[in-house]
């Protein structure tokens, strides 16, 4: 079996308020799942549209304590496991790392249950530290729908917002993956860099105003940009993939970018959420915060 796929996270908040936002299940049915009940150690579960196969909870809690939650999940007959880990950076910041056990980047290209679980956990974290923040959420994947559009307001100029979707460099930093990108009709799009050889197509730009790429079967990724009261509205729609097996993974990929794309756009001091790893604490800031 190949390593657990991992990621990890600064959330703005202090460790007990993200505790309380994964264990609470009032709180989960708000930036995680349509349904949740939880009673530890006992029971943990979330279900509904907004979960893959979401048809009844298949969750059961394996471990609980101040710092960990582990859980089991059962998808497409295997029982993968879930930890979330917590430690507290500083008064208000909270180092967030995950292990998803049984995901294999195979199953996003055959598109099993399975392949959606890395994208769907960083979506759920950006969601989860919106609702730390007391702001909107991103629009969750509905894994029951074949329809993929959703709309977000940004406070930044269209002109802005557009070149942080249209360049390379500022593309790679706020999605933090290199994305090679010419902006023009024709151009490649290429998603870890031009040397990467897996470039998808430009085939529509508006300049200042749209952008459509074309990446063969999962489908054509549009960005339409449109003033809204001084703030720029972005319209992102996924379209022309086979509605009987819809982009699901890629679908919440594209998602949980758009939190670091507006952060990135409305932030003067923008640093990324995600980190590449788990970073020290000193051991004298944990223990102050906590």
């Amino acid at each position: 079996m190949s390593e657990p796929m991992k990621l990890h996270a600064r959330l703005a908040a202090p460790v007990e308020a993200v505790r309380r936002a994964l264990t609470d299940a009032a709180e989960l049915r708000v930036w995680l799942a349509e349904h949740a009940e939880v009673e530890l150690p006992q029971r943990y579960e979330f279900w509904g549209r907004y979960t893959p196969e979401g048809d009844a909870p298949h969750q059961r809690p394996l471990h609980v304590d101040d710092e960990t939650l582990r859980f089991a999940w059962t998808l497409d007959g295997v029982e993968t496991t879930t930890e979330i880990r917590l430690r507290a950076e500083s008064a208000d910041s909270t180092i967030l790392s995950l292990s998803q056990s049984h995901f294999d980047f195979a199953d996003v290209i055959s598109g099993a249950p399975r392949g959606v679980l890395q994208t769907y956990w960083y979506l759920s974290t950006a969601n989860l530290a919106l609702h730390l923040e007391g702001q909107p959420l991103l629009p969750k994947v509905d894994f029951t729908s074949a329809e993929m559009r959703s709309e977000i307001l940004i406070d930044a100029p269209m002109a802005k917002v557009f070149t942080s979707l249209t360049d390379s460099e500022q593309a790679s930093a706020w999605f933090g993956h290199p994305i090679g990108i010419e902006p023009w009709v024709g151009g490649r799009y290429a998603m870890g860099g031009f040397e990467s050889g897996h470039a998808a197509k430009v085939v529509d730009l508006d300049p200042g105003r749209m952008v459509s790429v074309d990446w063969g079967p999962p489908g054509v990724t549009t960005w339409e940009l449109a003033e809204s009261e001084g703030k720029t509205k972005l319209t992102f729609v996924q379209s022309g993939f086979d509605e009987a097996h819809p982009p699901y993974a890629g679908w919440a990929g594209s998602l949980s970018g758009l939190y670091e794309l507006r952060r990135y756009n409305e932030l003067a001091d923008w640093q990324p959420m995600w980190l590449t790893e788990e970073p020290s604490v000193e051991p004298q800031t944990a223990t102050a915060a906590g």
